[in-house]
C-alpha cells in the first residue's frame, strides 16, 4: 500500500533551533499513523492463497525462531486465525511485534520460493501480523497454560525481547520467574527503541500484558543491576539467572562534542519520542544531521522529518552496501525525504553562541584495506545532530566474573555464560545480529537450557 510522504513544514514555522509544534495537528496525526496498515480480511485471504506450502519450507528455515510459516498461513486460508496465532506464538511469544519490525525482506520473505517464479514473495510479515492482531482483538481463553509448579525460581534481568521470551518459556515449564527491569516499563527496545510509526496504539505494552497473563511471571520495574540488585545476590536467592541486559553504552563521535541539548544520542531521542504523550510537544531542529548507518539512524532521521524538520541527512563513513540498515530501510528513509550521504566521517561539530550550527565532514576512502580520511570534505548546516554510531555493552553492573568476547558476553550455543548458573542472551551476547527476533530465540534457547539444568539438580 503506498505511503504518503511526510507533510512539509509551512514556511512560517521554519525557525532555526530546537522547536516544538513545527506542523499542524492534522499533519502530526497523519505522519505518526501506522506506516504499514494491516491487511484486511479479504487481502489476507488472497495473500494466504499465494503460499505454495513447501515441504522443508525455506521461509521457516530462514526464520531465527523457526515459525512454521506454511502451517500458520494454511490456517489463515482456512479462516482459523486463532490456530494460526498459536502456531506463531509457540515458536515466537513476541510474534506480534516481530511481524511489525523484523527485516522480513532479508529473512523469511527473501527465502520465499515465489521469488524464483515472480517478483513478489508472499507477504509473510503482514500475514503474521494479521493472525496475531486478531488474537489480541478477540481475547478469549489463553493460548497456553503452565506446567505443574516445580518450586524453582529464576531471575531474569532485563524485560526486553530476550528476557521476556526466556521468562515465558520458563513459566510454561512450571518455574516461577521474577523479571527485573531498570526502566519504568517493560518491553526493552520494543517499548523504547523502535520508531513510533512502526508500533502504534501502545502495542508493545499490549503484547507484554498478554505475555504476563500466562502467570508465574512477576515484573519489577525500576530495578537496575549494579544499583538496586547485584548478580551475587541473585545467584544466592534464585536457582538460575538470565541476563538480557541489552546495550546500555552509546558510542561517542571520537571528536570534540559541544555541550548542547541539540547534540544527543539518537537512541535517547527515539525513546523520548516513543514515551511522548503528544509528539507535537517534542522539539526538533530545522536542519538535522544523523551520523551513523544502522536502523537507529534511519528511525531517527525519518521521525525528524515526520516532526517537521526541513532537512534530515544521514551521513555514513562507508558505502551503502556496508550500512547496517537494509536496502529496504534505506529506500524507506529516502521516500520520506531523508538524504543519505556516504563516504564521510565527522571532523568537527560547529557551534555559534553556544548553539550547534553545523558539522564539518572529511571525505573517506579505503586504502590498503583500511578506512582513511582525506583532506577534502564538506560542511552541512545543522541545528540538531544525532549520534547513531552504535551501542556498547556495559560490563560493570554484571561484574568482572562474566567472560567477554568482542566486548559482549561470551556464551555457548545454549546461552550459558562462564559463570555457573548464569545464562545470557539478546544484544548483550556476542555473536548476534542485534535483531528482535534473534533476541527472542536467545531467550527461548536459554529457557530450555535452564529447565534442563534445573531438572538435573
Amino acid at each position: 500500500m503506498p505511503v504518503s510522504p511526510p507533510a512539509p513544514p509551512t514556511p512560517a514555522r521554519r525557525s532555526e533551533g530546537l522547536v516544538a509544534g513545527r506542523l499542524g495537528a492534522a499533519e502530526f496525526a497523519r505522519n505518526f499513523a501506522d506506516a504499514h496498515p494491516p491487511l484486511t480480511a479479504g487481502q489476507a485471504a488472497v495473500e494466504s492463497e499465494r503460499c505454495l506450502y513447501c515441504h522443508d519450507a525455506p521461509c521457516t528455515i530462514a526464520c531465527p525462531t523457526g515459525i512454521d510459516v506454511p502451517g500458520f498461513i494454511a490456517r489463515i486460508a482456512q479462516g482459523n486465525l486463532r490456530g494460526a496465532a498459536k502456531l506463531i506464538q509457540q515458536a515466537n511469544p513476541l510474534g506480534g511485534m516481530c511481524a511489525r519490525v523484523c527485516p522480513t525482506e532479508e529473512l523469511c520473505e527473501q527465502a520465499c520460493v515465489r521469488n524464483t517464479h515472480e517478483d513478489k514473495p508472499v507477504e509473510i510479515g503482514a500475514l503474521q501480523r494479521h493472525a496475531t492482531d486478531a488474537l489480541f482483538a478477540a481475547g478469549g481463553a489463553p493460548l497456553f497454560t503452565r506446567a505443574p509448579a516445580t518450586g524453582r525460581r529464576v531471575a531474569v534481568v532485563g524485560a526486553g525481547p530476550a528476557g521476556l521470551a526466556c521468562a515465558h518459556g520458563l513459566s510454561r515449564r512450571g518455574h516461577d520467574v521474577v523479571v527485573f527491569e531498570a526502566r519504568a516499563k517493560g518491553g526493552g527496545l520494543n517499548e523504547y527503541g523502535i520508531a513510533a510509526y512502526k508500533t502504534t496504539d501502545n502495542f508493545a505494552q499490549r503484547e507484554l500484558q498478554w505475555l504476563l497473563s500466562l502467570g508465574g511471571i512477576e515484573l519489577r520495574c525500576g530495578q537496575q543491576l549494579g544499583r538496586d540488585i547485584t548478580l551475587d545476590a541473585l545467584r544466592r536467592d534464585f536457582d538460575a539467572v538470565f541476563l538480557g541486559l541489552g546495550l546500555a553504552g552509546v558510542n561517542a563521535l571520537g571528536i570534540a562534542e559541544p555541550d548542547s541539548p541539540a547534540l544527543r544520542a539518537a537512541v535517547d531521542f527515539i525513546a523520548e519520542l516513543r514515551q511522548a504523550a503528544d509528539v507535537s510537544r517534542l522539539p526538533v531542529g530545522r536542519d538535522v544531521v544523523v551520523i551513523g548507518g544502522g536502523m537507529t539512524a534511519v528511525d531517527a532521521a525519518v521521525q525528524c522529518k515526520l516532526l517537521g524538520a526541513t532537512t534530515a541527512t544521514i551521513v555514513y563513513r562507508r558505502g551503502p552496501e556496508s550500512m547496517a540498515a537494509s536496502a529496504h530501510e534505506q529506500a524507506w528513509a529516502q521516500r520520506n525525504g531523508v538524504t543519505i550521504r556516504h563516504w564521510a566521517a565527522p571532523a568537527e561539530v560547529l557551534s555559534r553562541d553556544g548553539r550547534v550550527s553545523g558539522v564539518r565532514f572529511a571525505d573517506t576512502t579505503v586504502a590498503d584495506g583500511r578506512l582513511v580520511e582525506l583532506a577534502s570534505g564538506f560542511t552541512l548546516p545543522a541545528d540538531m545532530v544525532l549520534r547513531a554510531i552504535g551501542q556498547t555493552y556495559v560490563a560493570a553492573p554484571a561484574g568482572s566474573e562474566i567472560a567477554l568476547e568482542g566486548g559482549r558476553i561470551r556464551t555457548d550455543d545454549q546461552g550459558r555464560t562462564s559463570v555457573a548458573g548464569v545464562w545470557a542472551g539478546g544484544d548483550c551476547r556476542f555473536g548476534g545480529r542485534d535483531l528482535t527476533v534473534e533476541a527472542v530465540q536467545d531467550g527461548k534457547l536459554a529457557a530450555a537450557s535452564i529447565h534442563e539444568a534445573l531438572g538435573r539438580r
